[in-house]
Protein backbone atom coordinates (compact mmCIF):
# COMPACT_ATOMS: atom_id res chain seq x y z
CA UNK A 1 0.00 0.00 0.00
CA UNK A 2 1.42 3.38 -0.98
CA UNK A 3 1.08 6.55 1.05
CA UNK A 4 -0.94 9.45 -0.32
CA UNK A 5 1.51 12.07 -1.54
CA UNK A 6 -1.07 14.73 -2.23
CA UNK A 7 -4.54 14.88 -0.71
CA UNK A 8 -6.36 16.43 -3.68
CA UNK A 9 -5.61 15.44 -7.27
CA UNK A 10 -7.24 17.27 -10.19
CA UNK A 11 -8.95 14.74 -12.48
CA UNK A 12 -9.25 16.00 -16.06
CA UNK A 13 -11.90 14.58 -18.44
CA UNK A 14 -11.00 14.24 -22.10
CA UNK A 15 -13.03 12.70 -24.89
CA UNK A 16 -10.45 10.28 -26.32
CA UNK A 17 -7.13 12.15 -26.33
CA UNK A 18 -6.05 12.07 -22.67
CA UNK A 19 -2.72 10.40 -23.44
CA UNK A 20 -1.95 12.97 -26.17
CA UNK A 21 -2.82 15.82 -23.79
CA UNK A 22 -0.69 14.36 -21.00
CA UNK A 23 2.30 14.10 -23.34
CA UNK A 24 1.72 17.70 -24.46
CA UNK A 25 1.63 19.01 -20.86
CA UNK A 26 4.59 16.89 -19.69
CA UNK A 27 6.64 18.32 -22.57
CA UNK A 28 6.07 21.88 -21.34
CA UNK A 29 6.77 21.70 -17.61
CA UNK A 30 10.04 20.74 -15.93
CA UNK A 31 9.94 18.04 -13.24
CA UNK A 32 7.08 16.32 -15.07
CA UNK A 33 6.26 12.78 -16.15
CA UNK A 34 3.45 10.57 -17.33
CA UNK A 35 2.55 7.49 -15.32
CA UNK A 36 1.30 4.09 -16.38
CA UNK A 37 -2.06 4.21 -18.12
CA UNK A 38 -4.93 1.96 -17.13
CA UNK A 39 -6.97 0.54 -19.98
CA UNK A 40 -10.63 -0.19 -20.44
CA UNK A 41 -11.39 -3.83 -19.71
CA UNK A 42 -14.24 -5.68 -21.38
CA UNK A 43 -16.51 -4.83 -18.44
CA UNK A 44 -15.53 -1.17 -18.12
CA UNK A 45 -15.73 -0.74 -21.90
CA UNK A 46 -19.27 -2.14 -21.93
CA UNK A 47 -20.31 0.11 -19.04
CA UNK A 48 -18.76 3.27 -20.52
CA UNK A 49 -19.11 2.74 -24.25
CA UNK A 50 -15.37 3.24 -24.69
CA UNK A 51 -13.28 0.83 -26.80
CA UNK A 52 -11.89 -2.17 -24.94
CA UNK A 53 -8.10 -1.88 -24.52
CA UNK A 54 -8.07 1.90 -25.05
CA UNK A 55 -6.56 4.22 -22.44
CA UNK A 56 -8.99 4.85 -19.58
CA UNK A 57 -6.89 6.89 -17.13
CA UNK A 58 -3.35 8.10 -17.03
CA UNK A 59 -1.71 9.71 -13.99
CA UNK A 60 0.81 12.47 -14.59
CA UNK A 61 2.87 15.02 -12.71
CA UNK A 62 3.46 18.62 -13.79
CA UNK A 63 6.25 20.34 -11.90
CA UNK A 64 5.56 18.17 -8.86
CA UNK A 65 1.73 18.55 -8.97
CA UNK A 66 -0.14 15.28 -9.53
CA UNK A 67 -3.07 14.99 -11.95
CA UNK A 68 -5.06 12.22 -13.56
CA UNK A 69 -6.52 12.31 -17.06
CA UNK A 70 -9.42 10.16 -18.23
CA UNK A 71 -10.79 9.35 -21.65
CA UNK A 72 -14.42 9.56 -20.61
CA UNK A 73 -16.09 10.31 -23.93
CA UNK A 74 -17.81 13.41 -25.30
CA UNK A 75 -20.28 13.96 -22.43
CA UNK A 76 -18.29 16.71 -20.66
CA UNK A 77 -16.09 19.59 -21.81
CA UNK A 78 -13.78 22.04 -20.11
CA UNK A 79 -15.09 25.53 -19.37
CA UNK A 80 -13.53 28.65 -17.89
CA UNK A 81 -15.21 27.67 -14.61
CA UNK A 82 -11.97 25.77 -13.93
CA UNK A 83 -8.52 27.08 -14.75
CA UNK A 84 -5.01 26.09 -13.79
CA UNK A 85 -2.73 28.90 -12.65
CA UNK A 86 0.95 28.87 -13.59
CA UNK A 87 2.91 31.11 -11.21
CA UNK A 88 5.95 32.61 -12.92
CA UNK A 89 9.00 34.33 -11.41
CA UNK A 90 10.11 36.19 -14.54
CA UNK A 91 8.86 37.52 -17.86
CA UNK A 92 10.86 34.76 -19.56
CA UNK A 93 8.80 32.15 -17.68
CA UNK A 94 5.57 33.96 -18.56
CA UNK A 95 6.61 34.01 -22.22
CA UNK A 96 7.61 30.32 -22.19
CA UNK A 97 4.42 28.98 -20.62
CA UNK A 98 2.19 31.33 -22.60
CA UNK A 99 3.76 30.32 -25.91
CA UNK A 100 3.83 26.60 -25.16
CA UNK A 101 0.37 26.27 -23.66
CA UNK A 102 -1.31 28.36 -26.34
CA UNK A 103 0.11 26.28 -29.24
CA UNK A 104 -2.96 25.15 -31.17
CA UNK A 105 -5.21 26.76 -28.55
CA UNK A 106 -6.84 30.15 -28.20
CA UNK A 107 -5.01 33.00 -26.55
CA UNK A 108 -6.65 35.74 -28.61
CA UNK A 109 -10.13 35.64 -27.07
CA UNK A 110 -8.84 35.61 -23.52
CA UNK A 111 -7.48 38.45 -21.39
CA UNK A 112 -5.65 39.13 -18.12
CA UNK A 113 -3.20 36.25 -18.53
CA UNK A 114 -5.83 33.62 -19.43
CA UNK A 115 -5.59 31.26 -22.39
CA UNK A 116 -7.23 28.06 -23.58
CA UNK A 117 -4.98 25.26 -24.73
CA UNK A 118 -5.66 22.98 -27.70
CA UNK A 119 -7.75 20.69 -25.49
CA UNK A 120 -9.99 23.50 -24.22
CA UNK A 121 -8.44 23.64 -20.74
CA UNK A 122 -8.10 27.19 -19.35
CA UNK A 123 -4.81 28.38 -17.90
CA UNK A 124 -3.76 31.59 -16.17
CA UNK A 125 -0.10 32.47 -16.68
CA UNK A 126 0.71 35.06 -14.03
CA UNK A 127 3.69 36.55 -12.21
CA UNK A 128 4.22 35.42 -8.61
CA UNK A 129 3.66 38.94 -7.33
CA UNK A 130 0.27 39.37 -9.06
CA UNK A 131 -1.92 38.90 -5.99
CA UNK A 132 0.30 41.23 -3.98
CA UNK A 133 0.20 43.90 -6.70
CA UNK A 134 -3.56 43.72 -7.26
CA UNK A 135 -4.33 43.39 -3.55
CA UNK A 136 -2.53 46.57 -2.52
CA UNK A 137 -5.22 49.21 -1.78
CA UNK A 138 -3.23 52.03 -3.43
CA UNK A 139 -1.45 50.21 -6.25
CA UNK A 140 -4.10 47.59 -6.96
CA UNK A 141 -6.52 49.68 -9.04
CA UNK A 142 -3.69 50.92 -11.30
CA UNK A 143 -2.28 47.43 -11.72
CA UNK A 144 -5.73 45.99 -12.39
CA UNK A 145 -6.43 48.70 -15.00
CA UNK A 146 -3.13 47.90 -16.75
CA UNK A 147 -3.84 44.16 -16.61
CA UNK A 148 -7.26 44.60 -18.24
CA UNK A 149 -5.52 45.89 -21.38
CA UNK A 150 -3.37 42.74 -21.70
CA UNK A 151 -3.81 39.25 -23.02
CA UNK A 152 -0.37 37.86 -22.08
CA UNK A 153 0.77 39.64 -18.94
CA UNK A 154 3.75 41.96 -19.16
CA UNK A 155 5.50 42.06 -15.80
CA UNK A 156 7.40 45.30 -16.47
CA UNK A 157 4.18 47.13 -17.42
CA UNK A 158 2.42 45.83 -14.30
CA UNK A 159 5.34 46.92 -12.11
CA UNK A 160 5.35 50.38 -13.74
CA UNK A 161 1.62 50.67 -13.06
CA UNK A 162 2.29 49.85 -9.40
CA UNK A 163 5.10 52.43 -9.10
Amino acid sequence: MSAIKQRITPFLWFNDNAEEAVNFYVGIFKNSKAGKATRYTKESAEASGRPEGSVMTIPFTLDGQEFTAINGGPAFHFTEALSLVVHCRTQAEIDHYWTQLSQGGDATAQMCGWLKDRYGLSWQVVPDQMLELVGDPEKGPKVFAAMLKMKKLDLATLERAAA
